[in-house]
């Protein structure tokens, strides 16, 4: 009897998964390149790291250069030469601290003993960071190599050794991650207004539609409140990533191409990103007044109608902003441009309709004055995101 096993399956499905990250890799800019140049990079920085310390200086423990050069190629340049920094004050801070109290006590367990107490506690400073353990493990081979010396000179001369290797493997992991596709992540910026872009609208494409069918039920305008009060976890994703992505400016040679070229500038894309936090804000303020009273009314109908239209209108203005590519900056700014003034329009209808209607917008048990607020200050913000790409395709044009 023939047939296709689980783990004939199981081996075709890993197998289709790893090409399809390897495709990844090579069809744009995302995480998986990311990973394999890291890998790449790290490999050639330690390899050189371990010539120049074996072949060249003939070290005695060589390993020290390949592992500090690898230590250090951080995601960013800026990050990598902060980094670099602290882990060599955390080196020669742990190599003194042997250095000191092998020569006032003697390579004994007590000595031992005191090394560990005196560099964990400076491993504790704030000011070295996460580097901050390294001063205990350099602290522990420094102790290894001092007590395998024959000799003081010896003893004192490979301590030193140990300092100069590390300083060579961050110089080396250093000068790869600036010379070697140092790492620029403007993409990282756009992919940040992307999610909250891609939240906002998803929202909305549930609201409007409900909306425009009459008044919700209390179980669906919970569902929206409860949703929308979620999106504070997505606002804080992006901006650790429009951090990371601002960072991998500095320092970094390819910035000047990038300026050179005529792309905009992360003020630009911080401007949208802080418009779409707000604007997220606002639409879980409106589901919380949608929320606040949810009982049938007739009345309501052309109103919540209108307000329907509107929300349709900035789930397109938000949907523009998910493909948000500096490529194609110019073109997105014009249709941005449009839609956010079709979006006025629904708004002013919304306005129209509560005269008509003579609905109360000061009536703290009605949601018309939250809605109507809360639609203007949408359009505000939308109105400010149109100006600042306008403006940034007109410098890039």
């Amino acid at each position: 009897m023939t047939g296709v096993t689980t783990t004939d399956r199981e081996g075709t499905g890993r197998r289709a998964a790893m090409t399809r990250w390897w495709r990844r890799v090579f069809s744009y800019a995302g995480d998986e390149r990311a990973t394999v140049l890291v890998i790449g990079k790290s490999t050639l920085a330690a390899t050189l790291a371990w010539v120049v310390a074996y072949d060249l200086l003939e070290a005695r423990s060589p390993a020290f250069a390949p592992f500090s050069a690898v230590l250090i190629m951080q995601v960013t340049v800026y990050r990598s030469v902060t980094q670099s920094l602290r882990y060599v004050g955390a080196v020669v801070a742990g190599v003194l601290v042997q250095a000191a109290l092998g020569l006032l006590v003697g390579p004994e367990v007590l000595t031992f003993a005191l090394v560990a107490l005196v560099a964990l506690t400076i491993g504790r400073w704030h000011v070295l960071g996460v580097q901050g353990p390294q001063v205990a493990t350099a602290a522990f081979f420094a102790f290894a190599t001092y007590t395998s010396a024959s000799g003081g000179l010896e003893r004192f001369l490979r301590l030193g050794e140990i300092v100069v290797l590390v300083l060579i493997g961050c110089a080396i992991g250093t000068a790869v991650n600036v010379l070697v596709a140092p790492p620029l992540r403007y993409r990282s910026a756009e992919y940040s207004i992307h999610s909250l872009a891609h939240t906002l609208h998803d929202l909305l494409a549930e609201i409007h539609p409900v909306l425009a069918e009459g008044v919700p039920d209390q179980e669906t305008t919970g569902r929206w409140r409860a949703r929308a009060a979620h999106t504070g976890e997505m606002i804080g994703q992006a901006r650790s990533g429009f951090r990371t992505a601002k960072e991998s400016t500095l320092l970094n040679p390819r910035r000047l191409i990038r300026r050179y070229r005529g792309h905009p500038g992360f003020h630009d894309y911080e401007a949208v990103l802080g418009a779409l936090e707000r604007t997220l804000y606002q639409v879980a303020a409106l589901t919380r007044g949608l929320d606040r009273y949810g009982q049938e009314d007739e009345a309501r109908k052309p109103f919540l109608r209108r307000y329907a239209a509107f929300l349709e209108s900035a789930g397109a203005i938000a949907e523009v902003l998910t493909t948000l590519d500096e490529t194609t900056l110019r073109q997105q700014a014009k249709r941005l441009e449009r839609l956010t003034g079709e979006a006025e329009k629904r708004r002013a209808e919304v306005a129209e309709e509560t005269d008509r209607l003579s609905l109360s917008l000061a009536d703290p048990s009605a949601p018309y004055g939250i809605l109507v607020i809360e639609a203007t200050r949408l359009m505000e913000e939308f109105r400010h995101t149109s100006e600042v790409l306008l403006d940034a395709a007109r410098v890039t044009d």
